[in-house]
């Protein structure tokens, strides 16, 4: 018998060697009371679908689609249903599940083949709508999901059978001696991670047409048992379409795709030509705000940059910078960070932390009012915040707008309305910038741009000294909340957005994250996470940062920067 302790409640019961999970949740079921549908568990902080069986003794965990673990479950498991139903009705159609945007999944699906993967006969109400019935059909059937476990050699055959030339291409550059694959009726697919046990666990869920393709929406994170609000996001989705354009012209679309090109020498040219790309946007920016800046009426004179935690938004501001300066232009640029209010004064979260991220952090009707003088054309003493004291000071630090000035703002709350009510939205140009990665692991693997920043900000943390991975882990679900209520609003207004992910990224943050991540614990609830980052990122060959150059978004997270950043 093995004894088998469970983490909600803390109590310990036996259980026969081989029992699943599902069985040891029914024991327990009673007693735990989650509010919402167990639908995945946690067994020595290592995710696992309910069906994994036990022969040693384990802590268990079980999870609603609330925790993230059990909402990658529900979704990946959400994702597969859709897929049947594509190939059920459409035999021969290519379904891409391509990134989340309007608080659901984007899917490109093309029901007849065309001249490229992605193009084809274009996608209808009707079409969508017989996709949806099939959905709900294989639901109601309460259609079991099959894991099985073969040689990755094995696997390959499964898919070279079946075309798939994507997963093809990711398993045989993985590495791996063995690999899963599942089977939902007769179609067979890959997840990198575990499933619901069947179809009958997916009860919230809605599929509608969107833009060329399909919305597939999923229950919201914190209240799983509706589906999360939809919100129009039509720069967002541009900004996905720019970044698919990028891969387009790079000849990638998946990490099979950088692994091969990885493996023939092509490193240094996908780092070079990323680097062009972007600088390319760059530049682009800097004329548009030239451009309005010589206007007769309305001159821009204030660039406002925001984004979310790790998104390059200081080494951006910078690139920009000099840019405007090949412009003819003359940038003063400062944070609002300086305008925090005194430590004393900081919000509070429930728990008693500290509330870094909130708008009231920010002494925001001072920072107006300086930014009001100042395109006056008054001289302004601007403070500096001292992060060791904790206190804003002043330090003589003088500030007037020239005439060919223009005035650059970088923070989390730059496109927060309440810093700049009395400044006519027509002299300001706002830009939104974040690492929305649109290389997949294959075409129905899409990768979080969350999983992006946070291994940045993991690399960066660590090289700074400030904090260890376990610690950047153990924040990062209040930095995602905080992001939520006071980012994510304002993105929608901004004039331009920016994207600052790489293709080959992930193959370079690679070579930093391995050892960094592998130190965390195993007996810490952060180690969840740091193992599932770790198993994704062994997806991606390993490249050096060699040739990543010094004024790269990169170096921001990596180290080498030729730019000097504060503290």
């Amino acid at each position: 018998m093995l004894q088998i302790r469970c983490k909600n409640n803390g109590i310990t019961k036996s259980f026969p060697e081989g029992c699943s999970l599902l069985d040891v949740y029914q024991e327990f079921a009673d007693e735990i009371k989650l509010p919402y549908p167990v639908v995945s568990a946690k067994v020595n902080n290592t995710s696992q679908g309910l069906k994994f069986r036990l022969y040693q003794n384990r802590d268990v965990e079980f999870l609603d689609a609330r925790e993230g673990s059990g909402h990658r479950a529900y979704v990946r498991s959400l994702s597969f249903v859709l897929y049947k139903a594509t190939q059920d009705l459409f035999p021969g159609s290519k379904l891409f599940i391509e990134h989340s945007i309007s608080r659901g999944y984007y899917c490109n699906f093309r029901p007849t083949p065309g001249p490229s993967p992605k193009e084809g006969r274009a996608v209808t109400d009707e079409m969508v709508e017989r996709i949806r019935q099939r959905m709900q059909e294989i639901i109601d059937l309460d259609m079991p999901f099959r894991r099985t476990e073969a040689t990755t050699e094995e696997t390959i055959r499964v898919f070279t059978d079946r075309g798939f030339q994507d997963k093809v291409k990711l398993l045989e550059t993985s590495g791996q001696l063995y690999s899963d694959y599942y089977t939902l009726g007769d179609t067979v697919d890959y997840y990198y991670g575990p499933l619901v046990p069947s179809a009958g666990y997916l009860q919230v869920w809605g599929l509608e047409r969107f833009e060329d393709g399909m919305l597939l929406r999923v229950p919201d994170w914190n209240r799983p048992s509706q589906l999360a609000e939809k919100v129009d996001q039509p720069k967002t989705f541009e900004m996905f379409a720019e970044k698919t354009r990028w891969d387009i012209i790079m000849r990638l679309s998946n990490a099979g795709d950088v692994n091969k090109a990885i493996m023939r020498g092509h490193a240094s040219e996908l780092i070079q030509v990323s680097e062009a790309l972007q600088e390319k946007k760059i530049v682009q920016i800097a004329e548009e705000i030239d451009r309005r800046f010589h206007r007769e009426q309305d001159p821009v004179r204030l660039v406002l940059i925001t984004g979310p935690s790790s998104s390059g938004k200081t080494t951006f501001c910078k690139r920009l910078s000099v840019q405007l300066l090949a412009c003819g232009l003359r940038p003063i640029s400062f944070s609002t960070d300086d305008y925090f209010v005194n430590r004393v004064d900081t919000p509070k979260l429930p728990n008693g932390d500290y509330d870094f991220d909130n708008v009231e952090t920010v002494d925001y009707q001072l920072l107006e009012d300086h930014l009001t003088r100042l395109m006056r054309g008054e001289r302004v003493e601007v403070p500096e915040y001292n992060f060791v004291t904790g206190e804003r000071e002043y330090n003589g630090k003088r500030l007037k707008l020239a005439s060919d000035t223009v005035l650059i703002i970088e923070g989390i709350h730059a496109l927060n309305p309440l810093l700049t009510r009395t400044i006519p939205d027509a002299v300001k140009y706002k830009v939104y910038i974040s690492a929305l990665t649109s290389i997949s692991l294959d075409d129905h693997n899409w990768i979080p741009t969350r999983d992006n920043r946070l291994l940045r900000r993991i690399i960066r943390d660590y090289n700074k000294g400030a904090f260890t991975a376990r610690e950047t882990i153990s924040q990062w679900k209040n930095v995602c909340e905080a992001e939520d209520q006071w980012i994510f609003p304002f993105q929608e207004t901004a004039d331009v957005m920016f994207n600052s992910a790489l293709n080959i990224e992930f193959a370079v943050l690679r070579t930093h994250a391995e050892i960094i991540l592998s130190s965390v614990p195993r007996n810490c609830p952060e180690y969840s996470e740091a193992h599932r980052l770790l198993k994704f990122i062994h997806f991606f060959l390993p490249v050096s940062d060699q040739e990543i150059p010094p004024t790269s978004i990169m170096r921001e997270f990596v180290g080498g920067s030729s730019f000097k950043y504060k503290r």
